[in-house]
């Protein structure tokens, strides 16, 4: 609407009101300008993108809306470290490197699970196997950095360090790109590498490092001028080339060291460094960026590589596997779409011959080895998979402009093959599940990651549902053969029901037994009825339709950072299954107690008015009386309201169910409460036994007392009676 008002993008956002002769500064909350969209009505109405996200601006760039609300960090590699949880480490573009629980106790992964680590916005990630506080982390320039997350101590140990900002490549003793690797060998805790032209090591965690290769890179000197230009040049050492741009040392075979250049070179090492060979595939295009090697964790031998032209304009996706140590190299994209090219692929650990790989616009897994590829995106937005990371059963994705993402469970993938193709129920196998708290909110939150679901995640699959009186049931059973749980689609409690759709089913056992018996109306102050979990062991899941089982086995896992031992939690499981055993007795007790009450009520409404059978209410009474002194020792009977138990002194059940309530994590019980426990039961038994002294001896006596005296079953009023 004026064509005097110009717009520039780059790291700031600038506006000019003569036509671009002068340009004035506009604030916005985020960096790195990459696009903008003025809205054709309203001048004053844009929307910016860059490095942080999206922002929006009613009037004119004043005020913008914040980046905070949406996952749209740009992240460069992923890794993870063998703490428990596992932690998840990434670089983001124009901000902090992260360091993030893959998992938590709460019911999100939320801010408070997030925190700086070691690097910039570049960089590899390199955790110490000695300590997982100590982190290595690249940015450009060559910068290492080190961080100990206990202390907080930081320190820089480049290669070399000299600075090399403005200079090109040629500049550089050594050429890292700002996205150069850093890992440590799976073979030596001590053994920390590093990458320029050269591959480099260090022993003392980067006090000295030394070359352990030649240049493995064409070294070509017209890709080491300086970049940009004509109008800015950009030498920060993003456009660095002749550089190792993947490297990876074999978790199977020591000193076995693959490496490959962002000008398309692939070598390798058999004896840590001291002899290279050039093994790059011949098909391979020249000058590809090799953007990862994978190397096989089932065979000796075995690389696959992702390599990538786009700077060139060219997408052809490009993967290539070798199982003879690089002698011939296979291709192997078939099923990928010409234009997704290709930046990563890893290999499941647990699976051999089942490929990842993650492209320009999507995801995509092969079950074969490579020979076939399909897309794996599910609910996974269509935007750039920078790196992949696989740990513990799950597949994590760094992309380029919606953050983080993962499959907490890769199990049922894991299981796939194509004799199930026709089947139509498949009950898979559960992953191993560990004791730990936490679970998904039910409420999601734009603000916090997905937690993993707590429990035994149990997948099936029932291509047609049977009719709605059919009974489909979910049981779980322990190593003895005893059922924990059962749930079944025709259950009327929402607590056992089983909840059934045509096709793909999910459901997640919390691992825990029945709960305590409750009874309406039960007002109880701090405590729990929850049923015990299900202590480490062998179990097993059934699904049953009509006379057809089907049945898999599992194991639930301890929570390694406890010290507790299997006996420690066969004693807390024992102990929480005694208290809920007591307590349901109680209050299955108060329940008779209710139901024999309400039958005397009735039967005393009915005969009331008959003088002859005083003496039989005079029975009934003696028997309700009794009953109420055992149900007031039971149960507080005054509690109306949550906060009643202020007012009124809580009774036996509620202090016994509030030993539930206190036995937290995984440990066994304290003497102390062994000790209350075992009071408390001692009292409630005296009670359980003067109600069935009462069931035993009162009760034969008030029903002899109504056959003595022939009580008519129904008694019809007076006329004048029913008048009145």
């Amino acid at each position: 609407q004026d064509e005097d008002v110009v717009y520039g993008l780059n790291v700031r956002f600038h506006k000019s009101k003569d036509g671009g002769k002068t340009f004035e500064s506009i604030g916005t909350p985020h960096g790195d300008h990459h696009d903008l969209w003025i809205a054709p009505e309203e001048p004053n109405r844009m929307v910016v993108g860059d490095d942080g996200g999206g922002q929006v601006t009613f009037d004119g760039g004043e005020n913008w809306s914040t980046y905070h609300n949406q996952p749209t960090a740009q992240f460069y590699r992923v890794t993870t470290d063998n703490n428990f949880p596992f932690r998840i480490y990434a670089a983001q573009q124009d901000n902090s490197t992260v360091r993030i629980k893959s998992r938590t106790e709460g019911g999100s992964i939320g801010d408070r699970d997030w925190e700086p680590t070691a690097g910039c916005e570049c960089g590899h990630i390199a955790i110490s196997p000695d300590d997982n506080d100590v982190v290595f982390g690249g940015c450009y320039d060559g910068f290492i950095g080190r961080l100990d997350h206990k202390t907080g101590l930081r320190r820089i140990v480049n290669v070399y360090p000299d600075l090399p900002m403005g200079h090109g490549a040629e500049g550089m003793k050594y050429r890292f790109q700002w996205n150069f690797p850093i890992f440590y060998s799976p073979h030596d805790s001590k053994k920390l590498y590093t990458a320029s032209q050269h591959l480099h090591v260090s022993y003392d965690e980067g006090q000295s490092w030394q070359i352990i290769s030649p240049d493995l890179t064409t070294n070509d000197s017209s890709k080491m001028v300086s970049s940009g230009g004509p109008i800015t040049q950009d030498n920060t050492s993003v456009e660095y080339y002749c550089t190792i741009f993947a490297a990876a040392e074999s978790p199977r075979e020591k000193d076995l060291i693959w490496a490959g250049s962002d000008d398309g070179l692939i070598h390798l090492t058999r004896d840590g460094g001291k002899n290279w060979e050039n093994v790059t595939p011949s098909s391979l295009p020249e000058n590809a960026m090799i953007n990862s090697l994978e190397i096989d964790p089932h065979e000796d031998g075995s690389c696959y590589i992702a390599a990538t032209l786009y700077k060139t304009g060219d997408f052809t996706p490009l993967l290539f596997k070798t199982k003879n140590y690089g002698k011939t190299w296979t291709k192997i994209t078939y099923g990928i779409d010409n234009q997704h090219f290709t930046r990563v692929i890893r290999a499941d650990p647990d699976k051999k011959g089942m490929l990842y790989a993650g492209t320009e616009t999507g995801m995509y897994v092969s079950f074969d080895d490579g020979a076939k590829w399909q897309p794996l995106q599910l609910n996974l937005p269509i935007v750039p998979i920078t790196d992949l990371a696989l740990k513990q059963g799950a597949l994590i994705a760094a992309t380029q402009g919606r953050s983080l993402w993962m499959i907490d469970d890769l199990s049922v993938l894991q299981q796939l093959d194509s004799r199930l193709a026709n089947k139509d129920l498949i009950l898979f196998k559960p992953a191993d599940a560990y004791r730990f708290g936490g679970g998904q909110a039910k409420k999601k939150s734009l603000t916090s990651g997905q937690n993993h679901h707590s429990g035994v995640g149990t997948h099936f699959y029932i291509k047609k549902l049977p009719a709605d009186s059919v009974a489909v049931t979910l049981s779980y059973w322990n190593a003895k053969g005893e059922m924990i749980r059962e749930y079944s689609s025709t259950a009327k409690e929402k607590a056992d029901k089983l909840e059934l759709k045509e096709g793909a089913n999910f459901f997640n056992w919390n691992m825990r037994y029945p709960d305590a018996k409750k009874f309406e109306g039960m007002i109880f102050w701090w405590a729990s009825m929850a049923g015990p979990k299900a202590p480490p062991g062998d179990y097993s899941v059934q699904l049953m339709i009509e006379d057809q089982v089907w049945k898999e086995e599992f194991k639930i896992l301890p929570d390694p950072r406890n010290p507790s031992t299997q006996a420690d939690l066969e004693k807390q499981f024992a102990f929480l299954m005694k208290i809920n055993k007591k307590v349901t007795e109680a209050h299955e007790s108060i329940i008779e107690m209710r139901d024999i009450r309400k039958q005397l009520t009735n039967y005393k409404e009915r005969i009331k008015d008959n003088d002859e059978l005083k003496e039989v209410v005079k029975i009934a009474d003696q028997i309700d009386s009794t009953m109420t002194k055992i149900e007031e020792e039971l149960y507080q009977t005054k509690n109306r309201a949550r906060q009643d138990p202020l007012n009124f002194p809580v009774r036996l059940t509620n202090k016994l169910a509030h030993l539930n309530s206190l036995t937290q994590g995984d440990y066994p019980p304290t003497d102390q409460a062994e000790e209350v426990r075992s009071t408390l039961t001692k009292e409630i038994d005296t009670q359980l036994e003067k109600f069935k002294t009462l069931k035993e001896n009162e009760l034969p006596k008030f029903n002899e007392a109504v056959k003595q005296r022939a009580v008519d079953a129904v008694i019809l009023k007076e006329k004048e009676a029913l008048e009145n």
